[in-house]
Order: C-alpha cells, then sequence, then structure tokens
C-alpha cells in the first residue's frame, strides 16, 4: 500500500494542505489503481490478446503506408486535436425546439 503524507507547515491553511495531499495522491497513481479494480475484469485468453496486437500491428503499418503515400498527414503526437462540432443546417421557418434531426420534429 502506497502512503500519501502531509505535514502543515508554519500558517498554511487547511486548504492549501488539502490541495497539497489530494495532489500528491494523484502523483501516487493511487486512485487510478483503485479505480482499476472497483470492477473485476477477467483476463484476455492468449489468443484474443494476439488477434488484437496482430490488428494494431496491422493498423499502424497501414497507417505509415497511407503517410507514404501521402494520402495522410503525419500528426504531432503532443498537439492535441480540437473538439470538432458540426453545425446543424439552419432552416427558415418555424423550429419545434427539439431539433430539427431528431424524429418528433419532422
Amino acid at each position: 500500500m502506497i502512503n500519501a503524507q502531509v505535514e502543515k507547515s508554519g500558517a498554511e491553511s487547511a486548504l492549501s494542505v488539502i490541495r497539497k495531499f489530494s495532489r500528491k495522491v494523484q502523483g501516487t497513481g493511487l486512485i487510478q489503481t483503485v479505480r482499476g479494480r472497483r470492477y473485476y475484469e477477467r483476463k484476455k485468453s492468449s489468443t484474443v490478446s494476439k488477434k488484437s496486437a496482430l490488428k494494431r500491428i496491422a493498423r499502424h503499418e497501414k497507417r505509415r503506408e497511407l503517410i507514404k503515400e501521402g494520402k495522410l498527414t503525419e500528426r504531432d503526437p503532443k498537439a492535441r486535436r480540437p473538439a470538432q462540432r458540426e453545425t446543424a443546417p439552419t432552416t427558415t421557418g418555424r423550429s419545434s425546439g427539439l431539433g430539427d434531426e431528431t424524429p418528433i420534429a419532422r
């Protein structure tokens, strides 16, 4: 078991001590391990894990091939993709307020 211990120093407020403790706990990875153990997950069989590994390798090879052919651009692994939002087409006339794409609004 990993222990996370924090001591109050000087005129430090209780909130700052709590913040310091929560940062320490996050740094140890304790919360992630506990959440991972929350539900029992059966181990994958060796054939299933091998198949998934082969699929992953094939997917990477296909991607490298497409990059070489110039059909895909190589992305920066550090760059995060911005969230893409789909804009709904604007319609003139009355709107039901439920959204134009819902089956109820048609």
